[in-house]
């Protein structure tokens, strides 16, 4: 597999905004280039697409309370807790939708305004190069993923913040700086992207699995209509329901107008053309199926993972196929092995952190078991590795699924094949002193693994050998390069089915999960379905959100299945002996969740910059209590 390590810095500056007199005023590139110059051939356009990805890799390296998204959004829904050591507030105050400062989510803010200035710059420049007849496909290709690109970004950017400005072009209007409305503007111009990217992108990207491709598009083309659809149009039922967006006329998107069943052909073209299938068996998607760790099941000697002694070795996550460039990933982050912590960028001079760091998939980190302080201790954790024990599974995935388990009388190797039931399957865990909201369960599928036998430099497959002490230099802290799935294959099945009301898409989810099969569509099964297909892959907060519809109150979906976390018993501070309940830190989830619609406060910081042009969201008054943080522990 050929990996892609997108490094644009050369290339391209930030892109983001801090010390402007106007937060928008920005070019992409270093002064010696410019738009007449630059860029002067095919090369120069690949490396600002390089630029244009990179973004995402400084996210998914970025600090688990400062930039990283994808964390956030697991953090943010019924999935996961805050947790972590006692010094982890701002994780979580995430969790409890409030804030610790009033620019505390501003760096996802400023990065995704950069990745869309990046695109803009390539989308107007691209024909700078004198493509000849010959080249035009890929003219086209590099051209539909920078609308792609737009599109993904300024997605995030409005599930984020809601109502903001939408940045088409490097010239910056007076009108483009004023925030505008995300159902009547902002959408239409995102699908728009993705109609764009789908008829300009090639059905093979042909520059190796990094790239975005046609069936990328199409992919997110759906899961941004339903996004629309169920949050700002309530059509919580896709199946019978409908909703029709106009489209914004550009290279690639002819205007007119986007229907369900315009989504519903997308979704078909890819699983009648697109060459994806499912993993046979769901662990191959998780590196704890690493084969070696899988031979060390099988010698007889030393410990011993049951979990995976019953899958076949060609199976195993490092076999072709599998892992990483598997056959049911479409699109996706991917990282590379930097072994250290090495921070030291800043936003002004073109990077959150050092260039080895914005290249590691820190979801591993965070996720990692938190332990006394026993770094050279394996035993306490074997077969996953350390990290700072932040996000933990929450009671309720765990119990909800147990329950939905007895009541259909199965077992669903999903269960274990994404939580870690700690006690049961660590060789020594034990609760750790400094830790807070502990359920007792872990985040199995980005966690890496420690072996007995291994000594030496960690394999690409990311197999940490032990931990020299508890300095931030120690592969705990590097060692991650699993993929970050934004796309998988699984995802279009059940979109389809969502949007069909036909069984026969879910059902193949399902066999692969060895559950009984959904013989009659119904909401509730097609919701339960995506919770344990995607759990920890960052899609459950927005499906709760778009099931709910905005301003749907205390009594919606997502507000009642996060105030069901209240009650659960969590440990804290290593005391399983007295157990505490979950309470809200400032009045409840349902509350939070009401108030805001699951937006976060946009930077006052861009809102002093912006003059008036950029509001705060609802829900975030600085003088109300119910939005500041609480010490809880």
């Amino acid at each position: 597999m050929k990996k892609y390590i997108l490094s644009s810095l050369a290339v391209l500056s930030a892109g983001v905004f801090t010390s402007c007199n106007d937060m928008l005023d920005t070019d992409p590139r270093p002064t010696e280039m410019t738009q007449a110059t630059f860029p002067g051939k095919p090369g120069d356009v690949e490396a600002e697409i390089a630029g244009i990805y990179s973004i995402m890799n400084t996210m998914g390296g970025g600090d688990s309370d400062n930039q990283n998204i994808f964390f956030w959004w697991e953090v943010m829904s019924d999935n996961c807790y805050g947790s972590g050591g006692l010094q982890d507030n701002k994780v979580k105050s995430l969790h409890h939708l409030v804030q610790m400062s009033s620019n505390q989510y501003e760096t996802p803010f400023l990065l995704l305004y950069g990745g869309i200035a990046r695109a803009n710059n390539t989308i107007e420049t691209i024909d700078n190069v004198p493509w000849t007849d010959k080249e035009k496909a890929q003219r086209d290709q590099l051209l539909g993923e920078a609308y792609f690109m737009r599109g993904l970004y300024t997605l995030w950017l409005t599930q984020l913040y809601g109502d903001v400005p939408l940045i088409t072009s490097t010239t910056i209007t007076e009108e483009m700086q004023q925030q505008v409305s995300a159902d009547e503007v902002i959408y239409p111009q995102i699908l728009s992207d993705f109609t764009s990217g789908k008829n300009l992108m090639s059905t093979t990207a042909g520059y190796g699995d990094g790239h975005a491709n046609k069936f990328a598009a199409e992919a997110f083309l759906a899961r941004a209509y339903m996004f629309w659809a169920g949050f700002y149009k309530k059509v919580s039922d896709l199946s019978t329901g409908d909703a029709t967006i106009n489209l914004v006329e550009q290279e690639g998107c002819q205007g007119g107008s986007l229907s369900k069943a315009d989504v519903v052909n997308a979704l078909k073209d890819i699983i009648a053309t697109g060459g994806y299938k499912l993993c046979e068996d769901y662990r191959s998607l998780w590196q704890y199926s690493n084969s070696l760790l899988w031979d060390e099941a099988h010698d007889g000697e030393g410990h011993a993972y049951e979990f995976i002694k019953d899958m076949k070795r060609e199976n195993c996550f490092d076999q072709p196929g599998m892992g990483n460039g598997n056959t049911e990933e479409i699109f996706q982050i991917q990282f590379m092995n930097a072994s250290k912590w090495g921070i030291n960028g800043t936003i002004e001079n073109g990077g959150m952190y050092s260039t080895s760091r914005m290249y590691c998939n820190y979801l591993s980190t965070f996720w990692g078991l938190r332990v006394n302080g026993n770094n050279g201790n394996r035993d306490y954790t074997y077969p996953f590795t350390q990290g700072w024990g932040q996000g933990t599974p929450s009671c309720n995935i765990w119990d909800d699924w147990t329950i939905a388990e007895n009541n259909g009388g199965y077992s669903d190797i999903r269960k274990l094949g994404s939580l870690i039931d700690c006690e049961n399957e660590c060789a020594d865990y034990s609760y750790v002193k400094d830790d807070c909201e502990e359920s007792g369960y872990g985040v199995k599928k980005f966690n890496s693994i420690t072996l007995d036998a291994l000594t030496g430099d960690s394999p690409w497959w990311d197999a940490v050998t032990g931990y020299s002490s508890s300095s931030l230099d120690n592969p705990m802290q590097g060692d991650h390069f699993e993929d970050y799935y934004l796309m998988r294959y699984a995802d279009v099945l059940l979109m389809a089915s969502e949007l069909t009301g036909d069984v026969q898409y879910m059902n193949q989810v399902q066999a692969r999960a060895g559950v009984p099969l959904t013989t009659t569509y119904s909401l509730k099964a097609l919701q339960d379905e995506r919770r344990w297909e995607f759990v920890f892959e960052g899609l459950r907060f927005n499906d709760m959100r778009r099931w709910s519809g905005i301003d749907s109150g205390e009594s919606s979906y997502a507000a009642k299945a996060l105030q069901a976390q209240a009650g659960k018993l969590i440990v804290c501070l290593g005391d399983k002996a007295n157990k505490r309940k979950m309470a809200h830190m400032t009045c409840s989830w349902a509350k939070r969740y009401a108030d805001t619609n699951g937006f976060l406060a946009k930077p006052q910081s861009q809102i002093n910059l912006m003059n008036g042009k950029l509001e705060q969201n609802p829900g975030w008054d600085a003088a109300s209590a119910e939005t500041q943080y609480v010490t809880l522990y």
